[in-house]
């Protein structure tokens, strides 16, 4: 099992979500939040600066069948480039153990994604 980890664009979220359901990828968390690049520049509008570092972004977190990772990442490459700085980044981690607490299955057993 692999935790898929993904920093997005807000603006791409909703096509991200959506190629993932159409991946079979349909239980995941997300969360707003901010983040910081490697841009050293600001943006001076009618005379008020303004910090352009700090991006709203989108993190997104699920956990699939190793053989889920593959097409899930692609989703996520896919909808999320652009072709710009800060298209954002994918984290891919193992998982020892998963265990669903309703039925108490353990392992692979307990994902959702049954591929």
């Amino acid at each position: 099992m692999k935790k898929i980890e993904a920093i997005i664009r807000k603006s791409k979220f909703v096509d991200v979500r959506k190629a993932l359901h159409e991946a079979d990828i349909d239980f995941l968390s997300w969360w707003e939040v901010k983040g910081q690049g490697d841009a050293k520049q600001g943006l001076i509008f009618r005379g008020i600066a303004y910090d352009v570092n700090a991006i709203d972004r989108i993190y997104v977190s699920f956990v699939v069948r190793d053989i889920n990772v593959e097409k899930s990442v692609e989703a996520i490459c896919k909808t999320a480039y652009t072709g710009e700085s800060g298209d954002g980044r994918i984290f891919i981690s193992d998982i020892d153990q998963a265990v669903r607490i309703r039925t108490g299955e353990s392992g692979d057993e307990s994902l959702y994604n049954k591929e």
